[in-house]
């Protein structure tokens, strides 16, 4: 597995942003790499950072505005050529099936709870590893 792995972190709000970053900590579990945080608070600076490449996750906010998470990874699953594995943060359980249909290869509630969420990422990243080798 790489030595490092860059997350995208998509949310309008800095404490969304903040919680995800805390709930990884450095590496979200000890056989996944170190993990850098690039964090984006708008739509086009997603677009802008996947088309620049090197993600190897994203991670959406469902609750951002003005482009919740949902709508932002059927667009990028849409548009975006190898995109990366995306881990949706939505409101709450039921909201599952919107993730499904968001085409999100994982979704978590909020708020972030640190050991479901680094176990999800943790998941995402050992596939991208898997697909990449």
């Amino acid at each position: 597995m790489q030595a490092t792995a860059t997350v995208l972190v998509y949310s309008d709000d800095a404490n969304t942003r903040e919680q995800v970053r805390l709930a990884c900590g450095r590496r979200p579990a000890p056989d996944a790499p170190v993990v850098e945080f690039l964090e984006c608070a708008t739509p086009a600076a997603v677009l802008k950072e996947l088309d620049r490449g090197g993600i190897d996750v994203c991670v959406l906010d469902g609750e951002a505005v003005p482009m919740g998470g949902m709508g932002m990874c059927r667009q990028i699953k849409d548009e975006i050529f190898d995109c990366p594995p995306v881990l949706l943060l939505i409101a709450r359980p039921q909201d599952a099936w919107l993730a499904t249909w968001s085409r999100a290869d994982a979704a978590v509630t909020l708020p972030v709870e640190p050991v479901e969420f680094a176990a999800a990422l943790a998941s995402l990243l050992r596939k991208k590893a898997l697909s990449s080798a």
